[in-house]
């Protein structure tokens, strides 16, 4: 299963974007999906995830202002966020995560920048 992010781009402090992480199989072949980022010079941090169950978890620094949901017949899962400030700039990444016989294995989508600028 391959994933494809999309919906990055320029936006003023304040404003809203709408990121898509497409999965070219089903969403629930995966226990767990999710966005991550990473900022010039810093490490990637989760920035939501939603599991097969619904269950939903959200960075401290974004709780509120992001919310991440899917939509099972497109496959596809989205993080709508509102309020942008600057410090949410980076580079967002699609994640899947699957457990195989225990083991977990990441899928990652290529990243999608996200620029927070007047």
């Amino acid at each position: 299963v391959q994933l494809q992010a999309s919906g990055g781009g320029l936006v003023q402090p304040g404003g809203s974007l709408r990121l898509s992480c497409a999965a070219s199989g089903s969403i629930f072949s995966f226990n767990r999906m999710g966005w991550y980022r990473q900022a010039p010079g810093k490490q990637r941090e989760l920035v939501a995830t939603i599991t097969t169950g619904g269950s939903l978890n959200y960075a401290g620094s974004v709780k509120g202002r992001f919310t991440i949901s899917r939509d099972n017949a497109k496959n596809t899962v989205y993080l709508q966020m509102s309020s942008l400030t600057p410090d949410d700039t980076a580079v967002y990444y699609c994640n899947g995560l699957k457990y195989q016989i225990g083991v977990p294995y990441d899928y990652w989508g290529q990243g999608t920048q996200v620029t927070v600028s007047s």
